[in-house]
């Protein structure tokens, strides 16, 4: 996340919460961040939920999570239906808890997708499951979900993440039953003794067992998460994993390099000398290798690590994500994102949950006690459309984007970007059609380095 305007708790700011003024709540929590935003601000539409909760912490593993003693379950629903309430204003379409409406009109429709993530969010028991989607469905207009489409025709999604062990046909049928249409399995790998190196404990076989799962209960779309680039991992190593998933037949995969993320086990062993990366070169054989062996089997590659069969499979609530648009945030460690305009140059408003279960749970009822807020800041907000849009296949706009850099800087930075990329589609790098920048096949690679360059200039 990128800091510019920072208000944290341990150094309150004080600014007015929405429709009022004075200090506000102590302790510092997310309705502080959406008290920012003026009251014609557009609705939320997409909602991140966080379930912490693993039954171990695999070593590459840098999302918040804590090992699960079942003890704090019960307590957490609790905390976490109590948040969904608090947010229910700022949605489209919201409800109140006795199920009137009182939050922003999205235009029909309310929430277009929702997913919940961890830690491992199938840990928690089906009877808590039953009540955090009941509590859910009372919270939020979910018709647009259910049906499929938005008003607009365009896919909705509600995701479930997925750990092969912790699925059973009891809770995929409870979340087929409450509009979830997508579960995302983390395999990792099909290889056990790639799965050990990650201190990831699965049975590669229950993979096959949770998407059957899924489908037996009516849940259409199936994602797998995969990693190359395993220390010990060949390229034909590589390849039967992908070849197994896609034989699978599921609907979506995302592909990730493996990266030693500087507070995880996995870069504790590395710097002890325990394991070793593997070779550059392979690693860029892998990244070739996933996109052609996936072409071939009939996906198509829509951002840097996840491709699907169809657009219609595509993760929406990802996409959410890259093209910028507004989600709430719900459950310790979550971050938020609420625009303050369509208009991107406005920027919105971010901000990120207490990243303490313990905390979490002794913060009074309402919305999450927050450890971090960054205000509207139209700077900040250029450099992530450029650093998220350029991601994925469709790009940016390249005339919204000249006239967000007119906005945020000027005429000087118009003509840094401008000049940047002419140089960067001429060294066939960027493509400049229908009015978007893209990144071409060879840049893809290398994301990370054309788009650090590009927001270098802002």
């Amino acid at each position: 996340m990128t800091h510019v305007t920072v208000i944290t708790t341990e150094g309150q700011t004080p600014f007015p919460p929405r429709g009022g003024s004075g200090a506000p709540p102590s302790p510092l929590t997310a309705a502080a961040a959406l008290g920012l935003l003026p009251p014609d601000a557009p609705p939320v539409r997409s909602l991140y939920v966080h379930v912490p909760f693993c039954f171990h912490k695999c070593h590459y593993c840098d999302f918040y999570s804590v090992v699960d003693t079942q003890d704090r379950q019960e307590a957490f629903t609790d905390r976490l239906i109590g948040e969904l309430a608090a947010l229910a204003p700022y949605a489209a379409d919201g409800r109140s808890e006795s199920g009137g409406k009182k939050g922003r009109g999205g235009g029909g429709g309310g929430l277009r997708t929702i997913f919940v993530g961890g830690g491992t969010p199938t840990l928690l028991r089906p009877a808590l499951w039953e009540r955090l989607l009941a509590a859910i469905d009372r919270c939020f207009d979910l018709s647009a979900i259910r049906a499929g489409r938005d008003e607009a025709g365009e896919p909705t999604e509600w995701t479930v993440e997925c750990n092969p062990e912790t699925a059973t046909p009891e809770l995929m049928a409870l979340l087929a039953a409450a509009g979830v249409n997508r579960i995302s399995i983390g395999a990792q790998s099909f290889n056990p003794a790639h799965l050990r190196t990650l201190e990831r404990w699965h049975d590669p076989d229950n993979v096959e067992r949770a998407v059957a799962m899924a489908r037996d209960a009516g849940i259409p779309r199936q994602s797998i998460d995969l990693i190359f680039g395993i220390p010990g991992q060949t390229l034909d190593d590589w390849l039967a994993d992908l070849n197994r998933a896609v034989a699978l037949g599921v609907t979506h995969l995302s592909c990730y390099a493996l990266t030693y993320e500087p507070a995880t086990a996995l870069t504790a062993r590395m710097k002890a000398g325990k394991i070793h990366p593997i070779d550059e070169d392979l690693e860029a054989d892998m990244l070739l290798a996933t996109v052609e062996t996936l072409r071939a089997a009939g996906f198509e590659r829509y951002e840097v690590s996840n491709f699907a069969r169809t657009p219609d499979d595509r993760s929406r609530h990802n996409l959410a994500y890259w093209r910028q648009e507004g989600w709430l945030a719900a459950g310790p460690s979550a971050s938020g994102h609420a625009l303050v305009s369509l208009d991107p140059s406005r920027g919105g408003v971010r901000w990120k949950n207490v990243p303490r279960l313990g905390d979490y749970l002794e913060s009074p009822p309402g919305c999450a006690p927050v450890v971090e807020i960054e205000e509207p800041d139209p700077a900040r907000a250029l450099r992530e459309r450029l650093m998220m849009g350029l991601r994925t296949v469709e790009g940016v706009n390249a005339d919204s984007i000249l006239a967000h850099a007119a906005a945020a800087g000027g005429g000087s930075l118009v003509e840094r970007l401008s000049r940047l990329a002419r140089r960067l589609r001429d060294e066939g790098l960027l493509r400049d059609d229908a009015d978007h920048w893209r990144l071409t096949d060879r840049a893809f690679p290398i994301a990370d380095f054309v788009i650090g360059k590009l927001t270098e200039q802002v």
